[in-house]
């Protein structure tokens, strides 16, 4: 027979463990969205495909063809955008997705206990998976322009951790802000679209002036973007180091600082609810 002990202060010392007891309920939640993402739809999971693929076609149309920005190297410019547009879309998928997870499950949360901190992870997997999708399209076009990888392609497993974690720190802290203060629905939307034209999704980064990179920089996803391409370019985008190390540390900033919110406000969530 169970024993269910009430304790002060039990939970909260046991939060970190119980995420990993409860790993179940993680795996349901997250299965959930993804059913209810493509169950009964008309295209299910070619938008996954479609999306990123209007998407690069519109920005090499206005910054290749129009602007005349320059490629990286020999690449061709559609796969350099594409290169940019993957880490960017899970991204701003993960953090428009999550920042409403809690609110769409007001009855589970509000009724039962277990680590908030699941909801919101689970969400950002969801859009994992479509970021995996996506990248049928990245192997096509380098068989289009036969421009396969080298050995650099070996660290692109290290970037998709770096843009899990990036996404991470600001979802849970826009999580916590929306439960609390729920026109940030209206905001979340302006914030995604303004990052996509001041981050290096449509062109390089180095077309910035060599004194205001490192400021650039100072945007976590300029440097896992550059990462990406780096890795399928065949290092024909270089790694700006100093921009690099200014990234993670900014994103380990926020991740430290998601998680604090998010685990500060995590007692009133049933309440605010």
């Amino acid at each position: 027979m169970d024993v269910i002990v009430i304790e002060a202060g039990r939970a909260e010392r046991h939060y970190w463990l119980d995420l990993w007891r409860y790993r179940e309920l993680f795996r349901v939640l997250a299965w959930r969205d993804l059913a209810v993402r493509y169950r009964q739809t008309v295209i299910g999971v070619l938008w996954a495909l479609i999306r990123p693929l209007l998407t690069m076609l519109v920005f090499t149309i206005i910054f290749g063809r129009i602007a005349k920005l320059p490629t990286e190297g020999n690449a061709p410019y559609a796969l350099m955008v594409f290169a940019g547009i993957l880490p960017w879309s899970f991204f701003s998928s993960g953090l428009s997705e999550a920042s409403n997870s809690l609110v769409n499950n007001e009855g589970l949360i509000s009724k039962v206990y277990f680590p908030r901190l699941i909801v919101p992870i689970a969400t950002i997997v969801v859009a994992f998976v479509d970021f995996l999708i996506s990248f049928c399209i990245l192997f096509v076009l380098m068989g289009w322009y036969s421009f396969m990888p080298d050995w650099r392609i070996l660290f692109l497993p290290l970037f998709a951790l770096l843009v899990f974690l990036t996404t991470v720190g600001p979802a849970l802290w826009i999580t916590s802000l929306n439960v609390k203060y729920r026109d940030f629905r209206y905001i979340i939307p302006f914030i995604v679209q303004f990052g996509l034209y001041v981050s290096p999704v449509g062109f390089s980064s180095s077309v910035l002036p060599g004194q205001w990179r490192l400021l650039y920089s100072l945007n976590p996803i300029v440097g896992v973007i550059d990462g990406f391409r780096w890795c399928v370019l065949r290092g024909q985008s270089e790694l700006y180091l100093p921009g690099q190390v200014a990234g993670i540390a900014v994103t380990a900033f926020f991740l430290w600082f998601g998680i604090r919110q998010f685990r500060k406000s995590e007692k009133s969530f049933a309440d605010l609810i």
